[in-house]
């Protein structure tokens, strides 16, 4: 039988037991590099999101190095770098740009990709079904013609469409194809492009200026982080030259502008957090297919197109995903 002081002394230890046992559980540390996108976005929380229900809660079992480039390119491989000093154990990235930064950095660090353009034709990946390396995620690149679709929008919003305004970045490693897409489909719709490239945001209002001397009756923009990252001032020249934007992702129509098709943004976030699980339960990227886009959706902002005095068809809007009024 025990006596009562030993059985204090056993209860106490026992009591100390449990949260030093708890105490023990390590942390896990993943960096996330936005370049366009902000930490308090939406597809940030998505992000989060696929964390809980993955089991992962910061500050408890996790923690999340958040750095944002706001759109300028030259800050991407130092935070990269924060994040190698800083004992990261993956890296998760939303643009080309940084996973290509992050892969020319380290060969042993896992990268989750969930927002690239095209992971296979930028060297980023070897296949989408067998990456190798280090690199894996979620691809935006389809077999669905996003070019020709989007133009096809937006002819059917404004069925007189001629002449067409693209603005593009020639420092990201991608848009030269675009471009070159673009002007291959554009003759068959009877549409007539003009190409403007913008590298910075000090950029912007010298490339309105010109849009404005060219006078085209839509703008075509191509999906790059500097743009979502200063879409603020984008939409608000857009606005004053009484100019409809056409982009890929929602938050841009959610904003203001006319309309975007392209993959559902938040839904690849969301995704991107099931690859950071299973690497840190000790899967290889190597091993891990990439994903594409699933979700696609037709978003258009119906207070913009009356604002423009642009009638939407019945059948245009019953297409829409969702409309912003």
């Amino acid at each position: 039988m025990l006596r009562r002081r030993e059985f204090v002394m056993m209860a106490g230890a026992a009591a100390w037991s449990f949260p030093a046992k708890a105490q023990q559980t390590p942390l896990r540390r993943i960096g996330v590099l936005l370049v366009g996108l902000s930490p308090d976005s939406k597809a940030a929380q998505h992000f989060r999101r696929g964390l809980r229900d993955a089991g992962y809660f910061e500050g408890r079992n996790i923690v999340i190095e958040w750095r944002y480039a706001q759109g300028d390119y030259g800050r991407v491989s130092s935070f990269v770098q924060e994040f190698i000093r800083g004992n990261i154990e993956v890296m998760v990235m939303d643009s080309t740009i940084g996973s290509e930064a992050a892969k020319r950095a380290t060969s042993t660090i896992p990268i989750v990709m969930a927002l690239v353009l095209d992971p296979v034709g930028s060297g980023l990946i070897e296949s989408l079904a067998h990456p190798g390396g280090n690199v894996t995620g979620l691809s935006m690149m389809t077999s669905v013609d996003l070019n020709s679709k989007r133009l096809e929008l937006l002819k059917g919003m404004i069925p007189r469409l001629r002449n067409v305004g693209v603005m593009w970045n020639p420092d990201h490693p991608l848009h030269h194809r675009e471009v070159e897409d673009l002007k291959a489909r554009a003759p068959s719709l009877g549409i007539q492009l003009t190409f403007f490239g913008v590298r910075g945001a000090e950029q912007l209002e010298p490339a309105f200026s010109n849009i404005s001397g060219v006078g085209p009756q839509a703008l075509y923009v191509i999906e790059d982080p500097l743009f979502f990252a200063q879409r603020a001032t984008l939409l608000r020249l857009a606005g004053a030259a009484r100019l409809p934007t056409l982009h890929d992702l929602r938050r841009f129509p959610e904003d203001g502008a006319l309309m975007s098709y392209g993959p559902d943004l938040y839904d690849l976030f969301r995704r991107s957090a099931g690859y950071v699980d299973r690497i840190l339960k000790g899967a290889r990227p190597a091993d891990l297919p990439v994903e594409q886009p699933t979700r696609f959706e037709l978003v258009i902002n119906l207070k913009t197109a009356m604002a423009l005095g642009i009638e939407i068809s019945p059948t245009l809007l019953a297409l829409a995903d969702d409309v912003i009024e």
